[in-house]
């Protein structure tokens, strides 16, 4: 159990980190999910679209420091593939 008040303090802050970085998570998940689904639909327009706004959600986890960069443009790389060779 943290005794100083510092420790205390820094366990708060880290709950609230951990309930913004998992709504920040979830958020990329579903756009990601999106780009899926109208991949297994078959829809190239409506992949591409999805994928055009998956993008920007990748780069911003990656600049709030919940996803890795290299994680965030493999992620990226390979819809993208999957995109075009529909």
């Amino acid at each position: 159990m943290a005794n100083t008040p510092q420790a205390k303090k820094r366990i708060r802050r880290n709950e609230k980190r951990a309930e913004i970085n998992g709504n920040r998570m979830s958020r990329i998940r579903t756009f990601v999910k999106k780009v899926e689904a109208a991949l297994d639909g078959g829809d190239k327009p409506a992949a591409a679209e999805a994928l055009k706004a998956a993008q920007p959600e990748l780069a911003r986890g990656v600049a709030r420091g919940v996803l890795h960069k290299n994680t965030a443009s493999r992620k990226l790389s390979r819809l993208t593939k999957r995109v075009s060779s529909l």
